[in-house]
């Protein structure tokens, strides 16, 4: 009997202490509906597709990036979206945000409704928010708010928000919550975690190195649900181009870097980045400072139609191996007949597959690289780097990975 009173004195202690100690809002969130659908999401990172083999091997839903910030359009997005549709998938839009004001929200919302003008999606059109700089909660809100708001206004269709886990808890506000759906991404988990004021999803990003038939390399998989789809399909209008087409970013200065290296980088000039930031001297600029970037037409970029000007003492190689590219590659792409033969101020176009950079969402890791380090780097901490890529050891990546950033 005292060993019964025992065995239930300890099961009512361990009950109370999971009830004390239990972390909020740990609880996973459910699909917004029953009918769920596989799917992916695609850019120029996954090169020419075959949709058709990606169709036979059961994918019913596709996103496609269309366009990156205020100017840059993805290399394949026209390509993908007509492969897409003729192969009978479900497809989905999605634009990256760069914007850093509400005023370069709404003009980043047109420029991506005028960028999909005459396509006829199947699913909500996206938002894909992730980078934020120094950007308060509020001034992030405000932003997300703009964008949205202004893709419903100028394309007449629903809006999807896209967000890791992390984010949509700690980031966005119920008021968007209450407004528009969820598209999650978490990663190595039986089901999305808590996610804020979201409920429930309507699609779910569960892996960013999903292999799929017709697709080589990496794609990201995802789960949808009928929450996913518009409730009618017509053609997207064309609002027209806004009237200033600029791509920008934040930069946050590294030990070693010159105004010169991260003009190099982004493809702009040293006079550019100093009028933008206020800089008297170019040469004095230090490690933590965060830079206003502004790149004409998309920035140098590393898939597609990335590009970058030479400077004086580039060469070939050079060029080659910080994109993570080859030298042939880049003749061959530019039409060059002497490798030797390159001039300051000539734009060369960089072949897919070079390295990550800031505001095109993805960043290839390369030897001696830390995640503290890219956290640093792009603005954001390790733990939110680790969740939304679902690294268990954050002390344990590999170059040539690609990570979501």
């Amino acid at each position: 009997m005292k060993k019964i009173v025992k065995k239930w004195a300890a099961g009512v202690l361990a009950a109370l202490l999971t009830m004390i100690f239990a972390v909020p809002g740990a609880a996973a969130i459910s699909p917004s509906s029953p009918n769920q659908y596989p799917g992916i999401d695609v850019s120029s990172y996954q090169g020419d597709i075959d949709f058709a083999a990606v169709r036979a091997a059961g994918i019913q839903v596709v996103y496609i990036r269309s366009s990156v910030g205020s100017g840059f359009v993805d290399a394949t997005f026209a390509q993908n979206y007509q492969r897409a549709k003729a192969a009978g998938l479900q497809v989905g839009l999605y634009h990256y945000v760069t914007a850093r004001s509400e005023a370069e929200a709404r003009q980043q919302a047109q420029f991506f409704v005028s960028t999909i003008s005459g396509t006829q999606p199947d699913c909500r059109l996206a938002m894909d928010f992730e980078s934020f700089g120094d950007l308060s909660v509020a001034q992030i809100n405000a932003i997300g708010q703009a964008f949205i708001q202004t893709v419903a206004e100028l394309s007449g269709k629903e809006v999807v928000l896209y967000s890791n886990a992390y984010t949509a808890r700690t980031v966005w506000s119920p008021q968007l919550a209450a407004s528009y759906p969820l598209w999650v991404a978490h990663y190595g988990v039986d089901a999305p975690g808590d996610s804020g004021a979201w409920q429930s999803w309507v699609g779910w990003q569960y892996t960013s190195t999903g292999s799929v038939p017709g697709i080589g390399g990496n794609v990201d998989r995802d789960r949808f649900t009928d929450g996913i789809l518009l409730s009618g399909s017509s053609i997207i209008p064309d609002p027209g181009l806004p009237e200033e087409v600029h791509d920008t970013c934040d930069y946050t200065v590294q030990p070693g870097d010159t105004v010169w290296g991260i003009a190099r980088y982004f493809g702009t000039t040293v006079d550019c980045i100093a009028e933008i930031n206020g800089l008297q001297d170019p040469s004095l600029i230090y490690p933590g400072q965060v830079l206003r970037i502004l790149c004409e037409g998309g920035g140098t970029g590393s898939g597609g139609s990335g590009t970058y000007t030479v400077q004086a003492g580039d060469t070939l190689w050079d060029i080659a191996q910080y994109y993570g590219t080859t030298v042939s590659a880049l003749a061959a792409t530019n039409g060059i007949e002497d490798l030797s033969l390159i001039f300051p101020g000539q734009v060369l176009i960089i072949p897919g597959g070079g390295t990550g950079s800031i505001g095109n969402g993805y960043y290839t890791i390369v030897w001696g690289d830390t995640l503290w380090d890219l956290a640093r780097r792009f603005g954001t901490t390790v733990s939110y780097l680790a969740e939304l890529n679902g690294i268990q050891d954050p002390n344990l990546i590999y170059a040539g990975e690609t990570i979501r950033i």
